[in-house]
């Protein structure tokens, strides 16, 4: 049954490179009132992901209807007109105006925002940057992105694409990045990129050896398919003693320390939060991350690096505070 309307619903919806999820949220409430996930099968469009997203609220919703929607997305978006301007990993989000999409569809003001901007948001509102009067929050996952809050607010730059430390350059000379520059932090740091270059590591010695467990299943497929490989593997790979593993991982969080020591020099935040898959990487990995960015920052700015309070639901919380706006609660 709906919800008595006495309650101010705020839906959250959050659009992944291959997870979508949305959500319902009580201003005040620690929690949410309602929280739907689903996963993107391989060959997602646009079309597949905003029907999906939209299954999702509705069942979120369960017949009620929110006072405004909050939209996290992953990839860059117009935030002044509330237009995806495209996705790197899904086809088919080119100039969509999924802020008017929404309005419609449910009724209420709508905002929509990149997945970096609003998790740097959402851990400002109710995570590690509570208090705070700037921070860098940076995502390491799919791709690497970066959102600020500075005197208290988001700052999206004249374009709305401020923050992309992913595509930072740290070694001109490196591997080529989907942007088309060499040596970006995402190149060197993100999780997909870390297993292209652990197969293309192993296919340079001549053949495939599968550490631990997964030996015998690389063998049986006999495939060198980039899908059997992820940046999770890697890192577990690592701390389980592989030497190229090892190597790769420690390579991107050294990628990462530099954008970073280099965007606090530039900008000098009070704190830099780290959120995304990749920081469940292990203490060995933040350690490497630390030391670069202390070793390129100068030595009279303070580096503080602290890991994301909300895991994972960063993004969805920053549409949380991103709904909370649109509809004035």
């Amino acid at each position: 049954m709906p919800w008595e309307r006495r309650y101010i619903m705020l839906l959250a919806l959050d659009f992944g490179g291959t997870k979508h999820t949305a959500a319902v949220w009580v201003p005040g409430e620690a929690g949410w009132r309602a929280h739907r996930r689903a996963f993107s099968p391989p060959g997602a469009d646009a079309g597949y992901d905003i029907g999906t997203m939209l299954a999702l609220a509705r069942e979120a919703l369960s017949g009620a209807r929110p006072a405004a929607v909050g939209v996290s997305f992953g990839g860059p978006v117009d935030f002044d007109r509330g237009v995806v301007r495209l996705s790197h990993h899904v086809s088919g989000w080119e100039d969509v105006p999924l802020q008017q999409l929404l309005e419609t569809e449910f009724g209420a003001p709508a905002a929509v925002d990149n997945d970096a901007n609003a998790a740097a948001l959402g851990e400002h509102r109710f995570g590690a940057g509570r208090g705070l009067d700037s921070l860098l929050y940076v995502t390491v996952s799919t791709g690497v992105g970066g959102g600020w809050i500075l005197a208290g607010r988001p700052w999206r730059g004249a374009g709305g694409l401020a923050g992309e430390i992913g595509h930072t350059v740290v070694d001109p000379a490196g591997p080529l990045c989907l942007c088309g520059k060499r040596g970006c932090v995402e190149r060197l740091a993100s999780g997909p990129y870390m297993a292209q270059d652990w197969l293309a590591g192993q296919e340079e010695e001549g053949e495939m050896s599968w550490p631990g467990q997964l030996r015998g299943q690389g063998a049986a497929t006999g495939g060198r398919g980039e899908r059997e490989v992820t940046g999770a593997m890697v890192a577990e790979w690592a701390a389980g003693g592989d030497a190229l593993a090892q190597k790769i991982l420690e390579r991107g969080a050294w990628a990462l320390g530099v954008g970073i020591g280099n965007a606090v020099n530039l900008v000098n935040p009070q704190r830099v939060i780290l959120g995304g898959g990749v920081t469940k990487a292990g203490e060995a990995w933040w350690a490497a991350v630390r030391h670069a960015a202390r070793e390129t920052a100068l030595p009279e700015v303070a580096v503080e690096i602290a890991p994301a309070a909300l895991g994972d639901d960063a993004p969805l919380w920053g549409a949380a505070a991103l709904a909370r706006e649109a509809g004035n609660q």
